[in-house]
C-alpha cells in the first residue's frame, strides 16, 4: 500500500510537471510572428552587407517570413548598435556589423548610449577571412617595410572602414612602433575607401578581398594580407607576418557577428544560429565565401561562445595597450 501511495505521488507530481510544462510552452509566443529585420552598420556592397542579404534570404525561405535588410551606417555602426540593443528581445530584430564595433569599442568610447557587455548576445559570427592591405600603385611599395620607409618620409593616410575598426588599429600600431604620424581616414563602407586609393587621394587601407578587387585593376596594389594564412585568392601576397610583422594584432581574424538583443529566448537564438550553420552548406554561400576569399565557416551556438570568451579579452587588451581614445 505504501509503495502504491508512493508511485501516486510521484505520478501525481510528473502530471503536474507536464501541466506546468504545457503551460509555459502555451504562453510562449510562436516565434517568428513578424517579419525579421537584419540591422546591417554599414553600406550596402562590402562583406557586411554580402553576408546579411545573403543569410537573410535563407531564414525567409526557411522560416516563412520576410527577412528585411535595414542599412543604417553611420558613427562607426553606432546607430545600428544602438537601435538593435534597445529592441524587444524577441528574435525579430537583429543586429550584423564588424567585431570591432562591438568587442573594442567597449574600451575606445569612454560613453556608449548601450553597454556591450550586457545588452546585446551573440548569434553567429560570418568569418571575414585574411584582409588585403592595399597601396596606389604608383607609389614604391611592395612590401610592408616599403611602406614603412615611405611613411617615414612622407605623410600617409590609412583608409578605415569605422573608428576603431582593424585598419584603424593597424595604423595606430604601425606609427608607434615606426616613429611616425599615420593618420587614419574613416568611411562609411569600403567602396569609396577603396577608390580614393585608387585615385591616390589615400595610400593605403586594408579590407575584404571582394571590395579590394574591384579596383585591382584600376590603380591599387596589394602587398600584405593579415591573419595567420594567405589569402586563396592571392596566393603570392605573403601575410604581414611573414613579412616580418611579430605584432599580435596583424595575426588575428575578426570576423562580422549576428547579435540579439540580451534575453532573447534560447530556441530563438539556438534556431537562428542553425539556419546559420545550415546556410554556410549551401551552393550560393560556398560562392559568396569564393568572392570574398574566405575559406572557413561559421560555428555552432556552444562554439560561438567559448570563441567570444577566448578572443573577445585579447581584442579588448590590444586597444587598452594601444591607448586609443574615440572620444
Amino acid at each position: 500500500m505504501t509503495h502504491f501511495r508512493m508511485h501516486r505521488r510521484a505520478l501525481t507530481a510528473f502530471l503536474g510537471c507536464a501541466v506546468l510544462a504545457g503551460t509555459a510552452l502555451a504562453q510562449t509566443p510562436a516565434w517568428p510572428s513578424k517579419p525579421i529585420r537584419l540591422v546591417v552598420g554599414f553600406p550596402p556592397g562590402g562583406l557586411t552587407d554580402a553576408y546579411a542579404r545573403n543569410y537573410g534570404d535563407y531564414l525567409s525561405q526557411k522560416l516563412g517570413v520576410p527577412v528585411v535588410v535595414d542599412n543604417k551606417p553611420g558613427a562607426g555602426a553606432m546607430l545600428a548598435i544602438d537601435q538593435v540593443a534597445k529592441s524587444a528581445p524577441d528574435g525579430h530584430t537583429l543586429l550584423v556589423t564588424t567585431s570591432g564595433t562591438v568587442w573594442q569599442n567597449r574600451v575606445l568610447y569612454t560613453k556608449l548610449p548601450y553597454n556591450l557587455d550586457k545588452d546585446l548576445t551573440p548569434v553567429v559570427m560570418f568569418p571575414s577571412g585574411p584582409l588585403v592591405v592595399g597601396v596606389n600603385d604608383k607609389l614604391p611599395i611592395r612590401t610592408l617595410a616599403d611602406l614603412v620607409d615611405w611613411a617615414k618620409k612622407n605623410p600617409a593616410s590609412m583608409g578605415s572602414y569605422a573608428p576603431g575598426a582593424y585598419p584603424h588599429m593597424v595604423a595606430d600600431q604601425l606609427s608607434r612602433k615606426h616613429g611616425f604620424a599615420m593618420q587614419t581616414v574613416h568611411y562609411r563602407g569600403e567602396a569609396p575607401m577603396w577608390l580614393d586609393v585608387a585615385s591616390g587621394q589615400l595610400q593605403v587601407a586594408i579590407g575584404s578581398y571582394q571590395a579590394f578587387n574591384a579596383v585591382a585593376t584600376r590603380g591599387v596594389r596589394a602587398i600584405g594580407v593579415t591573419g595567420a594564412y594567405r589569402s586563396p585568392r592571392l596566393p603570392d601576397v605573403p601575410t604581414l607576418t611573414q613579412q616580418g610583422n611579430e605584432d599580435k594584432l596583424v595575426t588575428l581574424e575578426g570576423g562580422l557577428p549576428v547579435m540579439a538583443p540580451a534575453g532573447t529566448p534560447e530556441a530563438v537564438l539556438q534556431r537562428l544560429n542553425r539556419e546559420a550553420v545550415e546556410w554556410a552548406n549551401t551552393e550560393r554561400a560556398a560562392k559568396l565565401r569564393e568572392t570574398f576569399a574566405i575559406p572557413n565557416k561559421p560555428k555552432n551556438l556552444a562554439q560561438t561562445r567559448q570563441d567570444w570568451e577566448t578572443e573577445v579579452p585579447v581584442w579588448i587588451k590590444l586597444a587598452v595597450d594601444l591607448g586609443i581614445k574615440l572620444d
